[in-house]
């Protein structure tokens, strides 16, 4: 009995155990994540934007509906190597640092989408031109197969332990405004020339503004310092290299990460899948296909439907940051099935509005979409990196997130617009909505809170040398109090109900 009582006292914090984190730093890392994170979005938000036109381009051979699918199957295929990109990026990111990985996918998602710029149409090269529109789009998601959970993760790991909500947050900020930047851009293009100049030389202005904006970016990550977290994971590591442990040499391998993901953690992958699954299908139903369903399914005006998801896309950047504030004060769990159960509830309604017509009705149902959706981009940031334990933690998200995003997410547009052409049932996107909300709420029951807590792995981070030294006073006062109970148990073990105070 004494044992499983000394076993169960836990440890007693030290000043070193506590990391007081460096304002400047995090700002830095906030900045720099985030604008990786625009640099992606831009891009997701230019494709969206000129689906129409970039089916006439590559696919001018088909006929409008099929130009649609053509152009959003492409789109979906970038996400098929995106677990790849996963499988590469993630454990490399655990082994070698999460800022150097990084760098490198800022590099490759800004090449890709610069190169896009540049390539000739159908018109001029025939059916390479579609081919060469895949194999930059199969680039771009290889490289965003890292991106995403590794800025992610370098936030979380930045950040004290009572902001990492509001914090992370800034991450999916970054993410709205980068689709904003470039659907605003496409609307601008869209008005000030034309249809017919946008289709015949327009639609490549958009992806010429990424080089810059990569360039920005790769910058402000080559300046970055590697996490605090990280670096005492690797001195530990180090350490028990150094000394021959046999087991953690085995741990170390690729097989051996990706082995305990599996075995180890296959509880929190689930459950990571099924979060993911909920923000990013509602996130591509908002971003990607509402754009194309509006004008292409229900023929309303192209500008007016692409400024009606602009103006979805400025609320949820206006919301964003005060979801993630509030998820630090109220819990990460219950802003997600609170979004979950909203979901189901007022998906239909939102398309039945946006089906109406006109400006006043559809504004009101995209301001409900935008409203569910930042539920979600407020809180992932900050929950999602929480699940996993330092040493594996870049890698198990970088694998759960993206084969989640690939099957279900990057794939809505697509399947979206294959269902309602095959149907003829336009209110088939809310159905889809609705069964996002049902996974999203069974994952969100079983999610266990961090909110305020330690990441898994790691010692508290704080804001503070004075908070520092509160908690581990704290933890000294709960391990006097802990010594005490186990010394009454000892001399009392049948009477420890009379001596609880």
């Amino acid at each position: 009995m004494v044992r499983t009582l000394l076993r169960r006292r836990k440890k007693v914090l030290a000043a070193e155990d506590v990391t007081v984190t460096d304002p400047p730093k995090v700002r830095r890392a906030v900045t720099a994540a985030a604008l990786g994170n625009t640099m992606e979005w831009f891009d997701f938000g230019v494709y969206a934007y000129l689906a129409g036109t970039l089916g006439k381009v590559f696919f001018p051979s088909s006929s409008p509906g099929a130009q649609v699918v053509s152009t959003f199957a492409t789109f979906a295929a970038a996400f098929l190597v995106r677990p790849l990109g996963g499988l590469v990026f993630g454990p490399l990111g655990d082994r070698v640092g999460r800022q150097k990985v990084l760098a490198v996918t800022m590099i490759m998602m800004a090449a890709s989408t610069f190169a896009v710029g540049f390539l000739p149409s159908y018109a001029t090269i025939g059916f390479a031109a579609p081919l060469l529109l895949l194999v930059c789009r199969l680039v771009q998601g290889f490289s965003t197969g890292g991106e995403y959970a590794g800025a992610t993760t370098y936030i979380a790991e930045y950040a004290p332990d009572k902001r990492r909500g509001f914090l992370g947050s800034w991450l999916d900020f970054g993410t709205f405004v980068g689709y904003s930047l470039g659907s605003g851009l496409v609307t601008v293009l869209t008005a000030t020339i034309g249809t017919e100049a946008l289709t015949d030389w327009g639609w490549r202005i958009p992806f010429f503004v990424a080089g810059p904006l990569g360039l920005i970016g790769l910058y402000m990550r080559l300046k970055l310092e590697e996490t605090p977290v990280f670096q005492r994971e690797e001195e530990a590591q180090a350490e028990a290299l150094s000394e021959g442990d046999p087991v953690e040499q085995a741990r170390q391998s690729g097989k051996g990460r990706l082995k305990e993901i599996f075995t180890k953690h296959w509880q929190a992958v689930l459950i990571c899948m099924g979060l993911v699954l909920l923000y990013n299908v509602t996130n591509y139903m908002v971003t990607s296909y509402l754009p194309t369903y509006m004008s292409g399914t229900l023929g309303e005006p192209e500008t007016s439907s692409q400024l009606l998801v602009l103006g979805t896309m400025l609320l949820v950047v206006l919301t964003i940051t005060v979801v993630g504030r509030s998820s630090d004060r109220w819990g990460r769990r219950p802003v997600f099935m609170a979004g979950s159960a909203a979901l189901i509830v007022f998906a239909i309604p939102a398309f039945l509005l946006i089906r109406e017509g006109g400006i006043l009705l559809p504004a009101i149902g995209c301001g409900i979409l935008g409203l569910l959706l930042v539920c979600f981009a407020g809180t992932s940031a900050s929950t999602l990196p929480a699940l996993f334990p330092t040493r594996i933690r870049y890698g198990a998200l970088s694998i759960a997130f993206n084969i989640s995003v690939s099957l279900f997410g990057g794939t809505t547009p697509l399947v979206a617009s294959a269902l309602v052409e095959a149907t003829g049932n336009d209110m088939v996107p809310a159905y889809y909505l609705m069964v996002a909300g049902v996974i999203g709420l069974i994952s969100s029951f079983f999610l266990h809170e961090t909110a305020g807590k330690p990441l898994r792995g790691s010692g508290p981070m704080v804001e503070t040398p004075e908070q520092a030294r509160v908690l581990v006073a704290r933890s000294r006062t709960r391990a006097g109090r802990q010594a005490r109970d186990v010394w009454i148990r000892m001399r009392h073990p049948w009477g420890r109900d009379q001596h609880k105070n």
